[in-house]
């Protein structure tokens, strides 16, 4: 094996390009929130099952993903996650054939399967390819490549999704006779999946090179397995329990952010899903920019202090979006992105520190912790819902910002509290 001190070039590009395909099929998810409340005509709750979807399925494989790992190796997991990304991405296509919402959710929960275990067993792989005390920098340095990929989704959604949506209403649709409405659901749903068919391409090169190309093992010696042993020491580490409660609010906040981004600027600026969507794509550009910047900032300010500054920025933001209104709530809204930008890389880093041999395990339930994206998305929709003001529901991340601000104050002191 190469000399752990030095970070291996070509599997660590390879693992990188992970972070951006993962990226691109989250925020294009994102996106299926408006195109199915037009396309369905649906409440902001009945789309938020697409993010329930998702995300609880990040939540049921992540332990299992780690348990493969620490058997066999991160590769292993690596080519797995990616033959269930690919195989979720083809599962569109007999769903725009059936027509039926549930498919669609069947096929996301698929591909979301894969992207939790290629998470799983990437954000690790990536620490381990190189010296601990910069893993976090380095995580960050591989995640920056996420949000690249995240307007990649963006982008294709605007083009081939949400631009052929009809604009009919949803009192137009309801006045439409079965057939006519058949004809505009069913044009609507092949336009989704032709995005989903086409990065199963990709995938399929990308794991063809994983597969052929000699990675670093990075596996444990006797893949032995204690689970409930491991589980107490993790338990017993406040600094990583701190660390899954806040991944748990950070990841619900980003994708609430994120999933009513363009509802909330369609009301306000008059936009249809099209026009509003760029806001949200400069949003992501942003959410880029800013991931590069903070990784640089990490030579300077140390990442729990960075983690804390930038939460307490987003608190701000935040409740601008819930008082203000027009291109002020807009611009607020949007410079939540930079904000978060560094939060997932940072939270996770930070809460692996130290964990050695439990590093694996612990870090499935950080994935796990991806459930929030489900949970907390649902919330904001209810609230949205039952108030009738996508302002109010913004409270909703508001709140997880604060859980996240602590966090970073909590991991600083861990971080002092340890000896050079």
């Amino acid at each position: 094996m190469s000399n752990p001190r030095k970070t291996p070039l070509l599997p660590f590009i390879l693992i990188t390009s992970l972070f951006l395909m993962w990226g691109l099929a989250n925020n294009m998810t994102d996106t299926l929130l408006a195109a199915f409340k037009r396309i369905m005509s649906m409440s902001d709750f009945q789309t938020s099952w697409i993010q329930v979807a998702f995300y609880g399925s990040y939540f049921c494989l992540a332990l299992p993903a780690a348990l493969i790992i620490k058997k066999y190796t991160y590769k292993t997991g690596v080519l797995l996650g990616l033959g269930l990304f690919i195989a979720g991405s083809l599962l569109f296509y007999p769903a725009s054939q059936t027509m039926v919402y549930g498919h669609f959710l069947g096929a996301l929960f698929v591909l979301a399967g894969g992207l939790s275990i290629l998470e799983t067993a990437a954000n690790p792989y990536i620490i381990a390819m190189g010296p601990e005390e910069n893993g976090t920098q380095r995580l960050n340095l591989a995640q920056s490549f996420n949000p690249i990929g995240s307007i990649i989704g963006v982008l294709l959604s605007k083009l081939f999704i949400l631009s052929q949506l009809n604009q009919a209403s949803a009192e137009s649709r309801a006045a439409m006779s079965p057939d006519e409405l058949q004809v505009i659901q069913s044009q609507e749903l092949v336009a989704v999946m032709g995005p989903y068919v086409g990065v199963a391409g990709v995938l399929l090169i990308i794991w063809i090179s994983i597969a052929i190309t000699k990675m670093p093992k990075a596996s444990d010696a006797d893949g032995s397995l204690d689970i409930g042993a491991t589980v107490k020491r993790l338990v017993k580490n406040q600094n990583y329990v701190w660390g899954v409660a806040a991944q748990f609010f950070y990841v619900g906040a980003q994708i609430c952010v994120w999933s009513y981004t363009i509802r909330y600027v369609m009301e306000e600026l008059s936009l249809n899903e099209d026009e509003a969507a760029s806001y949200y794509l400069a949003a992501l550009v942003l959410f880029t920019v800013s991931r590069f910047i903070c990784t640089v900032l990490m030579k300077y300010i140390s990442p729990g202090n960075l983690l804390a500054i930038l939460a307490l920025l987003a608190i701000l933001c935040t409740a601008i979006v819930v008082v203000g209104s027009g291109l002020l709530g807009v611009y607020a809204l949007i410079a939540i992105s930079a904000c978060m930008s560094l939060m997932f890389p940072t939270i996770y880093g930070l809460a692996v520190r130290g964990l050695g041999d439990d590093t694996k395990i612990g870090g499935s339930g950080l994935i796990m912790a991806i459930l929030g994206g489900a949970v907390i998305t649902s919330i904001q929709g209810q609230v949205s819902d039952l108030t009738g003001s996508i302002h109010l529901a913004y409270i909703v991340p508001l709140l997880c910002f604060i859980v996240v601000a602590f966090y970073g104050r909590i991991a600083q002191r861990k971080i002092i509290g340890q000896p050079a």
